[in-house]
C-alpha cells in the first residue's frame, strides 16, 4: 500500500482556490490521507513555496504532532479560529505568526507551487513550539519521517 494525500479543496497539478489565497480567504484546505506505513505514530502537515524570491522558499504552513488516529484535516483547520486536533502544533510561517497563511506571491513574478505534504512520522511528537519556523520543523521531520505524500498546485498574481 502507498501512502496517499488526497483533498477536496486543491488538486494536485491544478490552480489554487481563492480560498487558499491570502487576499482572497485564507483557509486551510481539506486534507485527507491514507496508506500510512505501520510504525506511524503520528503526521505532520506543511505548505511550502519553492518558487518564492527569498533564495530558501517561503514556508505557509506547519503542523505536527497530529495523532496517528487522525487521517483528515477539515477545511480552516490550520486557520484562525480552526478546529486542529488535540496535541496537534502549528509553527510559525515565513509571514512571522503560526497557522496557515495563504499563497501571497508578488505580482508579476509568474506562476508559485505551494506544495503540501503530509508526513508519517515515527514519534508522537516532534520537539517543536508554535515560535519554530517551517525550516526548524524540516530538521525536525529529517530524522523522523518514515514516508510522505505530495499534492502541488500553483497560483499566479497577475496584479492590478
Amino acid at each position: 500500500m502507498s501512502f496517499t494525500l488526497a483533498s477536496t479543496d486543491i488538486q494536485d497539478g491544478g490552480v489554487l482556490p481563492d480560498a487558499q489565497v491570502l487576499a482572497k480567504g485564507n483557509v486551510s484546505p481539506q486534507l485527507s490521507w491514507s496508506g500510512a506505513p505501520e510504525r506511524t505514530r503520528s503526521y505532520a502537515v506543511t505548505c511550502y513555496d519553492p518558487d518564492a524570491p527569498t533564495g530558501s522558499g517561503f514556508w505557509h504552513w506547519t503542523v505536527a504532532n497530529i495523532p496517528a488516529d487522525v487521517t483528515e484535516l477539515a477545511a480552516g483547520a490550520g486557520s484562525r479560529g480552526g478546529d486542529l486536533p488535540k496535541g496537534a502544533i502549528q509553527g510559525r510561517t515565513d509571514f512571522g505568526q503560526a497557522g496557515f497563511g495563504g499563497a501571497a506571491p508578488p505580482a508579476g513574478h509568474g506562476p508559485h507551487r505551494y506544495v503540501f505534504t503530509v508526513f508519517a512520522v515515527d514519534v508522537d511528537s516532534l520537539e517543536v513550539t508554535a515560535d519554530d519556523s517551517g525550516a526548524v520543523f524540516g530538521f525536525n521531520l529529517h530524522f523522523h519521517t518514515l514516508a510522505k505524500a505530495s499534492i502541488t498546485a500553483t497560483y499566479e498574481n497577475r496584479g492590478g
